[in-house]
C-alpha cells in the first residue's frame, strides 16, 4: 500500500498516511491540533480545514457551504486522503492556548496567597516530607544492618515505629550511606497505613522538596509547582505595580489533549470502548501533564529529582481515564464508577463536622473503606523521578468528581456555619450546597455551550474570541471586545452571555429567545439556520465570514443556563431553603473568572442576589489540591467530605424537569425571582 506525505499548515508539520486514511485521525496521530468537539462524527463542524492541493475525498456537508466547498474547505473528520496533500488549518479550527495564561481581573477573584485564609486550624505537614538524619557509623560493637540502623535513628528522632521501605531504595542503601558519609535525607510518605521510605539522598536536602498539583479538566489541564519547605506556590519573578508587591507564579495551563476525541465526558467514555481507545485517552492526558511538568520545572529552575509527589483532582471520568481505568458504566444506568475512593492511602471516617484539626499529627487511622495507596507517578507514564508518588482526590458519584471535592475543601465551605452555594461552571455544571454540618451536591448536565460547543461561531477563550459585548438600545449596533484585542474570530462563553443579555435588554429577542422581526436593523436577518443577529461582518472578522448568533445558539445557551439554575433550585428545595437565604455564592472554574454577574442574572444563569454575596475563587480544584499537598490532614478530610456529601441524582428527578422547564425562559417564567432584571427590561434595559 502506498504511503503519502500530508503537510499541515500553518505549522508546516508533515505526517505520513496510507491510502484511504481519515484526515482527522492522521492529525491526531501526528499531534497536529484541530478543534473537534463531537469525537469525529461530523456533527459539530469545528474541524474545518482547507485542502490547498492534493488528492482527498469528502462528501458535501451541511456545515460547509457550497461556496466554501468549491474553495477547498472540508471537515477533517469526514475527509480521506488518496495521495500527497497540503492542508491548511484555518484560524477558527486551531487550538490556541494563549488565553489560558490570562490573569482574571476583578476584586472578587481571590489570589493564590489569600486562598488558604478560608481554612482554619491546619498546619504545614506534607504527606510526602523530607527528614535529615545523621547515622552512627558501624563499628565492631555496633554492626547491625544498614536497614536496622536507619530504622533505629528514624524512630529515635521522629518517634515512628510503623515504617516500611521501598524495595528499590533498599537495593542501593549500602552505597548511598557510605558515599554520603552517613548523613542523609530520607523522603517519607505518610498515610493511614504508616510511614514508607521512598528515597534516601546524600546530605541535607530538606529545603528542596516540591510537589506539582493538577486540575485535570475535561477541556483544560492546569498545574502549579509548590515549594513544600515554604508552603507556597513557587515564585519565578517579583515586581511592584502601583505600590503593590506582586509576583509571577510557576503555573501553567494547556488544553487537555483528549479534546480531539470528544468535547464531553460521554464522547470520551464511548471512545474508550473502542479497541485501544482507553490507552489512547490515558496517553493523551499524560502527554499534556508531561508538557506542563517540563514547563514548570523550567520556570522554577527545579530538578525533577526534587519533586516528591503530584496531586491531581478531576471529575470522575477524567480520574478514571488518568489512571487507565475503564469508565464504561459511568454513563450507563444506574451509573456506577469503578471507584470513588481517592488514591491517597487516607483512612476516612467521622462526620464532616468532626472537631479533628487538619494537619493534626494525632492521625485518625480507623477506616471505613478500602485504602488505595499513592502510586508511582512513572507507572502511568508521568515523566518525573523514580520515587515521585501520585495522589488523586476522591470523588462523590459518577458525575460529581474530585475537582468538586477539592473545591469544597479549598473554599472552606465545609467548615462554615452559614449556608453556601458552590458552583463550578465549565464543560460540566456541578453545584454543592451546605455548611459544616451537611453538604449535598448535584451535576447539572449543562452541555458545552460555554466552551463554544453547539454554538455556530462558538469557540474556547482564545485569541480573537469576543469576550465582552454591548448592543446600542436605539441603533442596535454592537460594541465588542476580543481576547488579545484583535479582529473577532468567534464567540466564547462570557461573550455569549453578554450578547444574549444585550439582545433581551434591547428587545431584539423576546423572553423565549426568538428574534423580533419588527426592529429597524439589518443586523437581524434570515440565515441558513433561521433568524440570526450579525455580531461582526466578514470584512471586520479574522475569519473573513460574518460572525452571527442564531436562534439555535440562543436555544442552546438557554438550555445550558436552565440546567444550572434548575440544579441549584432542586438542591435548595431539598434543603428547605430559598436563594435569599444563601450567605455566599462561590463561583469556581476557569470560565467563572470572566462571568459578569449582572449580565448572567439578566439571562437567568445566576440568582438575583446582591453582588457582594458572590465570590470568585478561580480554579477551586487547585485551591484544594494545594491544601492536600501542604498538609496530610486534608487526605482524611477529603475522604470524609466525599463520603458524607449527599448526591442528588437529577437524571430521574421530576422536580428537576419541572424547574428546568420553568427556567427555559429569559430570565425565568417566575418573574418574582428576578424583580430587578424585570424592572430594567420594562424600562428598556
Amino acid at each position: 500500500m502506498p504511503v503519502y506525505t500530508i503537510k499541515f499548515l500553518p505549522d508546516d508539520r508533515a505526517a505520513t498516511a496510507s491510502d484511504g486514511e481519515n484526515l482527522l485521525e492522521i492529525a491526531m496521530r501526528s499531534d497536529v491540533h484541530i478543534n473537534a468537539s463531537c469525537g469525529g462524527n461530523g456533527t459539530c463542524g469545528k474541524c474545518r480545514v482547507k485542502v490547498m492541493r492534493g488528492k482527498t475525498s469528502a462528501p458535501m456537508h451541511p456545515k460547509v457551504s457550497s461556496k466554501d466547498y468549491d474553495e477547498g474547505f472540508r471537515l477533517a473528520c469526514m475527509t480521506t486522503v488518496h495521495g500527497e496533500a497540503v492542508v491548511e488549518i484555518p484560524l477558527e479550527s486551531q487550538v490556541d492556548r494563549s488565553a489560558l495564561r490570562r490573569k482574571a481581573g476583578g476584586s472578587r477573584v481571590l489570589s493564590s496567597f489569600s486562598s488558604t485564609d478560608f481554612i482554619k486550624g491546619w498546619a504545614i505537614d506534607p504527606a510526602v516530607s523530607k527528614r535529615y538524619i545523621e547515622l552512627q557509623r558501624p563499628s565492631v560493637d555496633d554492626n547491625v544492618s544498614d536497614l536496622r540502623r536507619l530504622e533505629r535513628e528514624f524512630q529515635a528522632k521522629y518517634g515512628r515505629a510503623d515504617i516500611a521501605i521501598d524495595f528499590s531504595v533498599l537495593k542501593t542503601l549500602n552505597r548511598t550511606f557510605r558515599d554520603a558519609g552517613w548523613k542523609v535525607t530520607v523522603t517519607v510518605v505518610e498515610s493511614g497505613r504508616g510511614v514508607e521510605i521512598i528515597n534516601v539522598e546524600p546530605g541535607n536536602t530538606e529545603d528542596r522538596n516540591y510537589s506539582i498539583v493538577f486540575d485535570i479538566g475535561t477541556t483544560t489541564v492546569c498545574a502549579q509547582i509548590l515549594d513544600l519547605a515554604s508552603c507556597s506556590v513557587v515564585k519565578i519573578a517579583e515586581h511592584r505595580d502601583n505600590g503593590l508587591d506582586l509576583c509571577t507564579l510557576a503555573e501553567s495551563s494547556d488544553y487537555n489533549s483528549q479534546i480531539r476525541y470528544g468535547e464531553d465526558v460521554i464522547s470520551r467514555i464511548m471512545y474508550a470502548q473502542k479497541e485501544g481507545g482507553l490507552e489512547e485517552l490515558q496517553k493523551a492526558v499524560i502527554r499534556t501533564m508531561n508538557g506542563l511538568i517540563s514547563e514548570l520545572l523550567g520556570m522554577g529552575n527545579i530538578r525533577a529529582e526534587d519533586v516528591s509527589h503530584i496531586v491531581c483532582a478531576g471529575n470522575t471520568t477524567m480520574t478514571h481515564l488518568l489512571l487507565g481505568i475503564c469508565p464504561k458504566y459511568i454513563m450507563l444506568a444506574p451509573y456506577t464508577p469503578v471507584m470513588t475512593t481517592g488514591v491517597s492511602g487516607a483512612a476516612a471516617s467521622g462526620a464532616i463536622g468532626s472537631s479533628r484539626v487538619c494537619g493534626d499529627n494525632s492521625a485518625d487511622t480507623s477506616s471505613s473503606g478500602i485504602i488505595i495507596p499513592p502510586v508511582r507517578a512513572k507507572e502511568i507514564g508521568v515523566t518525573l523521578n523514580e520515587n515521585a508518588r501520585l495522589y488523586v482526590f476522591p470523588c462523590v458519584s459518577s458525575y460529581v468528581g474530585g475537582d468538586i471535592v477539592a473545591g469544597v475543601i479549598g473554599s472552606g465551605m465545609f467548615q462554615k456555619e452559614n449556608v453556601t452555594l458552590y458552583m463550578d461552571i465549565g464543560t460540566n455544571g456541578e453545584v454543592v450546597l451546605g455548611n459544616k454540618d451537611w453538604l449535598m451536591c448535584a451535576s447539572c448536565s449543562a452541555g458545552p455551550a460555554f466552551e463554544g460547543g453547539g454554538i455556530k461561531f462558538g469557540m474556547r477563550a482564545g485569541k480573537g474570541a469576543i469576550e465582552q459585548a454591548r448592543i446600542h438600545p436605539v441603533t442596535y449596533e454592537p460594541m465588542v471586545l476580543t481576547i488579545g484585542r484583535t479582529k473577532p474570530a468567534g464567540i466564547c462563553g462570557s461573550g455569549l452571555i453578554d450578547i444574549v443579555a444585550g439582545l433581551i435588554e434591547t428587545g431584539l429577542i423576546d423572553q423565549n429567545g426568538k428574534f423580533r422581526r419588527d426592529r429597524d436593523t439589518e443586523r437581524v436577518r434570515h440565515g441558513e439556520d433561521g433568524y440570526e443577529y450579525v455580531v461582526c461582518y466578514a470584512p471586520e472578522s479574522r475569519i473573513e465570514r460574518d460572525i452571527v448568533i442564531t436562534e439555535v445558539d440562543i436555544d442552546n445557551l438557554v438550555r445550558t443556563k436552565a440546567a444550572i439554575y434548575a440544579g441549584c433550585k432542586v438542591l435548595l428545595d431539598n434543603a428547605g431553603l430559598s436563594y435569599s437565604e444563601l450567605e455566599k455564592v462561590i463561583i469556581a472554574g476557569g470560565f467563572g473568572h470572566y462571568i459578569d454577574v449582572e449580565r448572567a442574572q439578566v439571562i437567568g444563569l445566576l440568582p438575583e442576589l446582591p453582588l457582594e454575596r458572590f465570590i470568585f475563587v478561580g480554579n477551586g480544584s487547585l485551591l484544594g489540591a494545594r491544601l492536600f499537598s501542604f498538609s496530610k490532614g486534608f487526605l482524611n478530610q477529603a475522604e470524609r467530605v466525599a463520603r458524607n456529601m449527599t448526591n442528588i441524582e437529577l437524571s430521574n428527578s421530576k422536580s428537576f424537569v419541572d424547574e428546568f422547564v420553568a427556567a427555559m425562559f429569559l430570565p425565568h417564567t417566575d418573574q418574582s425571582l428576578f424583580p430587578g432584571v424585570m424592572e430594567r427590561l420594562r424600562n428598556g434595559g
